[in-house]
């Protein structure tokens, strides 16, 4: 079966070794896969799309087309509005951070406060305010897009990161940040082997039963009084972290379940 992996090509050249493992791995696994960059058209021989990238309209068409993509279009639209992840959250009885849009400081009734993006990834459009001015800032740096705002939770500058391929949760890490209350490690934090407790592998497991998921990763926070609360779904999601902190070899396990999934298909 023949299939692509889509990356825009930025980020092709960063995640160039995993591809190649992808690559490989597919191959083992009776796929013939092809890296596929900064083209809108699927080559008509495509059986599925391996999808890492955000553009929910891209991989919509491609679904409409008749391509089987890998994360759904859906599973992408949700992880990538925050708004609409905490809102699942709430559907599905998953606690998590409440999340309010956030238009101006007048919205703002309590500090300190977080204010982010709903589209945004990887820490970078994430903001701690403390007082009217330093939110009016951070909502003047966005103009035109759409903005959320959480109570700030002390949770030490970590989190965990949860890995699910399809409805299995395949590994997990804990990350802590440096210098900062964020933890992603693309922002200097560190990364270490976390193991799950049954709630929280239960809370993870529904969020992909119900967006039926391929490969996620989802992230809690636990507050002081020891409550884990959701704090993202992430598609696309890495897999640095998950290679360091475990034996678990993530490209072909990835595979495999592509595969199992197409000839069910």
């Amino acid at each position: 079966m023949k299939g692509y992996i889509y990356y825009e090509e930025d980020d092709a050249l960063r995640n160039q070794w995993f591809i190649d493992e992808l690559i490989k791995e597919g191959n083992a696994n009776q796929l013939d896969v092809e890296l596929l960059t900064g083209d809108d058209e699927l080559p008509g021989d495509a059986s599925f799309v391996f999808y890492r990238a955000r553009d929910v309209e891209k991989s919509q068409r491609w679904e409409q087309e008749g391509h089987v993509v890998v994360n759904r279009s859906e599973v992408n639209r949700v992880a990538n509005d925050k708004f609409q992840t905490f809102q699942l959250a709430a559907l599905l009885g998953v606690p998590s951070i409440p999340a309010r849009r956030v238009d101006s400081v007048q919205d703002i009734q309590k500090y300190p406060i977080v204010i982010k993006t709903t589209n945004g990834h990887g820490g970078a459009e994430v903001h701690l305010c403390e007082t009217n001015d330093e939110a009016e800032h951070v909502i003047s740096l966005y103009p035109n897009r759409q903005l959320v705002m959480q109570p700030y939770i002390q949770h030490n500058s970590s989190d965990v990161r949860l890995y699910l391929i399809g409805v299995e949760v395949v590994g997990a890490v804990k990350r802590t940040g440096t210098d900062s209350f964020k933890a992603n490690v693309g922002l200097g934090g560190t990364a270490e082997r976390f193991d799950v407790p049954p709630p929280l592998r239960e809370f993870a497991v529904k969020i992909a039963k119900a967006l039926k998921s391929d490969y996620i990763g989802v992230d809690f926070i636990q507050n002081a009084e020891g409550v884990w609360l959701l704090n993202e779904i992430e598609d696309p999601v890495g897999a640095r972290s998950l290679y360091e902190t475990s034996e678990l070899n993530v490209a072909r396990e990835v595979m495999r379940h592509i595969h199992k999934k197409l000839t069910k298909c």
